[in-house]
């Protein structure tokens, strides 16, 4: 298992709400665990993934992410089990709709 850690600015997430889970551990796929961070500006990320040298990659998704998405002042946890770089986003971006639509955003 490969452990990486990244800090992205993001625009501030405005919805408050308890940790919400998406996703699977399962092979090809992942889970994306989302609760409330310390940090407004900027989304914290720590990844736990099966497939070693690609955090050039996860840089990428994850910036796109954080560009594109309302997530500063999370914390997202990520457990993959060899995911696509579509199902990582694919994952996130439902993880923040279903924290976004618990408040009705």
């Amino acid at each position: 298992m490969e452990q990486l850690k990244y800090n992205l600015p993001s625009k501030a997430q405005q919805a408050q709400r308890d940790a919400i889970l998406v996703g699977v551990t399962a092979s090809g796929n992942c889970e994306v665990l989302l609760e409330k961070g310390d940090d407004p500006a900027h989304c914290a990320v720590d990844i736990q993934t099966s497939a070693r040298g690609f955090g050039t990659i996860w840089q990428a998704v994850l910036s796109d992410f954080a560009e594109r998405k309302s997530a500063g002042g999370l914390k997202i946890e990520i457990h993959d089990v060899g995911a696509t770089p579509a199902v990582v986003s694919l994952r996130l971006d439902q993880a923040l709709e279903a924290w976004e639509n618990e408040h009705g955003q």
